[in-house]
């Protein structure tokens, strides 16, 4: 009778055996699963700091770049110093002081100065001929020339420390070495002139200035009688070192023209000058032109003639006094009035000192000054010496 009972109720004991075996198995895979899956949560958040850490490092090495590019505008081109080692310097400690101020991982990181200029440096400064080719290389010959400085912002072991990583510990993983790079440059040799893709106006004259006075000024002639005082940004008498010109032409060899070039269509009127005086040229006088206002692969380009500069455009001249504006350099030209042709073979910064456009002909004169220009719409040239004191804005090129 027993025995019975025993065999009664063992198929009650082995399933409740298989129950609760059923019951450990599910625990122990659920236990795993929360595990895998609390692996996963802490590997995605420890991804998704380190994508963040990545963007502020780039952020970083791009405004570094951006700002020290800027500092190689040459400080002392007007004064016809063509040493840039003042500005190179300037622009080693601007890149680490924009590279402080964008921090990664709540800490503003440092960059090595790299004084002397090695290749493998944090700030390498150079120059870039192409700077809208993002593979043409940069090149460090000649110093004078630098247009491009590149930043190298880093979170390794030797600088500023890895990255710290959170939930990864539990596998072994602290950190993670992280680098950013960035370069910008500027275009600082300008062999000419595009519509800007903005649709904005450029602030180029429509006159041009004969290369022999040029020249002449660039070598000492001219006098220095106003200056520009860029902190009442108003102009006074006296000398800073920067010569003068008239670019009111006395006689540029072309009977009855007077300097003025067609910039747009044939024959601009002098209400179409004065506007261009004012405003720039438009988009539309680029596409009257009919063709590219750049210098050619012989650094040559034509454009026409017009009547001159005259009184109807004086009170135009007058109220753009001290602001920075591009103008021509000519080489020859040929024919008369209207029929003159100019061959151009350079572009200049300057700013207008003084305007008299009345009395006789001997007391005329616009008085300019070499004067940095920024403007949109550069060409860079493929040869040296096609431009002075003019630079596009600074972008980042790679």
């Amino acid at each position: 009778m027993l025995s019975s009972q025993i065999l009664r109720t063992l198929p009650r004991r082995v399933t409740n055996a298989k129950r609760s075996r059923r019951r450990g198995s599910v625990l122990v895979l659920s236990l795993f699963m929360l595990m895998a899956l609390c692996g996963i949560v802490a590997f995605a958040v420890d991804l998704g700091y380190l994508a963040i850490s990545k963007t502020e490092l780039q952020r970083s090495a791009d405004s570094a770049a951006m700002a020290a590019t800027w500092d190689l505008l040459n400080k002392n081109a007007e004064k016809m110093d063509f040493d840039m080692t003042q500005e190179i310097s300037s622009a080693r400690t601007t890149a680490s002081q924009y590279a402080g101020l964008n921090k990664v991982c709540t800490q503003a990181p440092n960059v090595d100065l790299n004084a002397g200029n090695s290749i493998e440096g944090d700030v390498v400064v150079g120059y870039i001929s192409q700077p809208q080719n993002p593979n043409c290389v940069m090149s460090y010959s000649d110093s004078n020339r630098f247009n491009s400085v590149q930043v190298r912002v880093q979170r390794t072991d030797a600088e500023n420390g890895e990255v710290p990583l959170f939930f990864a510990k539990i596998f072994g993983w602290n950190s993670q070495s992280m680098t950013a790079q960035a370069t910008a440059a500027l275009i600082n040799n300008v062999g000419g002139f595009r519509a800007p893709s903005d649709g904005g106006n450029l602030g180029i004259l429509p006159f041009a200035l004969d290369e022999g006075t040029w020249n002449g000024l660039m070598a000492g002639g001219g006098t220095d009688s106003w200056r520009w005082n860029d902190t009442t940004k108003k102009i006074e008498a006296g000398s800073d070192g920067v010569r003068e010109v008239n670019l009111y032409p006395q006689g540029t060899g072309s009977p009855g023209n007077r300097g003025t070039i067609d910039i747009g269509g044939s024959n601009n009127s002098t209400s179409d000058i004065a506007r261009q005086i004012t405003d720039g040229i438009s988009p539309q006088d680029f596409k009257d032109l009919g063709k590219p206002l750049v210098l050619d692969i012989n650094g040559n380009l034509t454009l026409n003639g017009d009547t001159g500069i005259s009184a109807g455009v004086k009170d135009e001249l007058a109220s753009i006094k001290g602001q920075p504006r591009v103008i021509p350099i000519f080489r020859t030209v040929i024919g008369p009035g209207n029929n003159a042709t100019y061959t151009i073979v350079k572009f200049v910064g300057v700013r207008i000192l003084d305007v008299k456009l009345t009395g006789s002909m001997s007391s005329k004169k616009v008085i300019i000054q070499p004067a940095r220009v920024v403007i949109k719409g550069g060409v860079p040239a493929t040869t040296a010496g096609t431009s002075y004191c003019v630079y596009s804005p600074v972008w980042l090129v790679r």
